[in-house]
């Protein structure tokens, strides 16, 4: 029998999920991070503020563009730096199986929380939005139920940079000071 027409042995396979889960060394002080959106998380990563004139202003990390068509409608999250990240569309075989029009309030509101959805699966919570929609309108009930379904349209600021003599620092998200834990507590 050839090597590689060889039947899988379960020796074998945990043999191979050993050596790709273990790292390289055995040393722990470095670690590898392996989500790109961390920093922007812990709100240090660096955030565009573009040019005063511009509007809507480029000052965002993520933000929403909504494309309708005359026989569709399509979500896209964008990355300042990245391009789309991901993206919803009612053109999409499996949303649009499940639609009576492409193009209806119902599909507004679906096409709403199929992106809200793959945004929380994809660990996005806030972004920005530059959609104007009128009251009433299909959109505003898209942009509605996208932030029922969880997804803010606020991004937090940028954690400003502190000198060694500033008097005050801002308290950075992933401390916890004794502070504010005793203040809860009462």
């Amino acid at each position: 029998m050839s090597r590689s027409a060889r039947p899988l042995i379960s020796a074998r396979v945990l043999h191979k999920i050993k050596a790709l889960t273990t790292p390289a060394s055995e040393d722990a002080s470095c670690v590898v991070n392996r989500n790109p959106r961390n920093l922007e998380r812990l709100r240090i990563a660096y955030k565009p503020s573009g040019y005063h004139l511009e509007k809507p202003g480029r000052s965002f990390w993520h933000t929403l563009e909504i494309n309708i068509s005359g026989r569709y409608v399509s979500a896209d999250v964008k990355h300042f730096e990245n391009g789309t990240i991901l993206s919803a569309s009612t053109s999409e075989w499996a949303i649009k199986q499940q639609l009576y029009k492409t193009n209806d309030t119902s599909a507004f509101v679906n096409l709403g929380r199929v992106l809200a959805q793959r945004c929380l699966q994809a660990g996005i919570t806030e972004m920005t939005c530059n959609v104007e929609a009128v009251a009433g309108s299909k959109l505003e009930k898209l942009l509605q139920t996208v932030q029922a379904n969880g997804v803010s349209f606020e991004e937090p600021s940028r954690l400003p940079n502190t000198q060694p003599w500033d008097a005050y620092r801002h308290e950075k998200p992933w401390q916890v000071s004794e502070q504010s834990e005793s203040m809860t507590n009462k």
